[in-house]
């Protein structure tokens, strides 16, 4: 097969798979001008990674979105109540890829069921040689974050109801996102990046890498102060990562004065998303609209 027959074909693999989950609704907004901050364009094509022996929480597949190297927003509004709360979303994948339907438009969708809009972020993987892991995606959270509180009034939404949620790798770009508001990690480019890029609100779910390895001093990233937004963390018992991560993360937040919430079950796992099932844990959907609602943040917009 040649190259131009394979990549034609790819190209059809990615639009059967990727492109229906927002090609009947809203559609991308690049992040960047331009190039991203460091991108050198050798990262290859954007595509589905999703192997046959890859797992299927509660029977269904998942959209593993690698190769990314083109960041975007995707925004997605409530149809019937806002609230004027928003959400930006990152999606899990160990920073190699985006869990993009699990952890993204699903989650999405469910803001919307409750007045929020959703903005999902397709930040980039996998990690960048010679950078951090989370180097180029805190870039692209911090530059998403000042973007939609820029386009707040066109968007419906209120400027001081941005919050910021994340899975896994996503749930340590939350808390990177959180932790790390004071100065852009990059050049500013527009006046986008004149606003805030400070979340009012985190939900860093079963989150990653918050500790460091064999140990249990936060990871030198995670700079929590008082300053540092209310938080809701979910996490459990039996999760291949390390359950010390959101404890000592909590224990942080505690000992700074933030407002944090930790739900901690027994049984689930890891890469659950909010499909439910006979797990008490994926109740948190719940619980989380509950919190956000006593932030505030669910009344009425006005």
């Amino acid at each position: 097969m040649n190259k131009t027959l394979a990549a034609c074909l790819a190209s059809l693999v990615f639009a059967a798979t990727v492109a229906p989950s927002f090609a009947a609704g809203p559609q991308p907004i690049p992040l960047w001008p331009g190039a991203a901050p460091g991108e050198k364009g050798d990262i290859g094509e954007e595509k589905d990674m999703t192997k046959p022996k890859d797992g299927k929480p509660t029977g269904k597949s998942v959209i593993r979105l690698g190769n990314v190297s083109k960041p975007t927003i995707t925004v997605f509004r409530p149809q019937g109540k806002q609230t004027g709360a928003a959400v930006v979303v990152c999606p899990g994948g160990g920073y190699s890829i985006l869990a993009y339907d699990l952890e993204g438009t699903e989650v999405c969708k469910w803001l919307n069921s409750i007045g929020v809009t959703g903005v999902l972020l397709k930040y980039r993987v996998p990690a960048r040689k010679d950078r951090l892991r989370h180097e180029a995606p805190l870039q692209d959270a911090q530059r998403a974050l000042g973007i939609v509180r820029h386009r707040a009034k066109e968007w419906g939404i209120k400027p001081d109801r941005i919050g910021i949620l994340g899975f896994s790798a996503g749930g340590h770009l939350t808390a990177c996102a959180s932790t790390n508001f004071d100065k852009r990690t990059y050049e500013p480019v527009d006046d986008a990046d004149k606003e805030s890029c400070r979340p009012d609100f985190a939900m860093p779910i079963y989150p990653a890498y918050l500790i460091q390895k064999d140990k249990t001093e936060l990871s030198p990233e995670l700079r929590v102060t008082a300053q540092t937004p209310p938080t809701f963390l979910v996490m459990t018992e039996d999760d291949k990562i390390r359950v010390e991560c959101p404890i000592f993360y909590f224990l942080a937040l505690k000992n700074a004065g933030v407002p944090a919430e930790m739900h901690l079950y027994p049984v689930g796992g890891h890469g659950y998303g909010l499909r439910p099932s006979d797990k008490l844990v994926t109740t948190w959907p719940k619980r989380a609209e509950e919190w956000m609602r006593s932030l505030g943040v669910l009344t009425k917009k006005k």
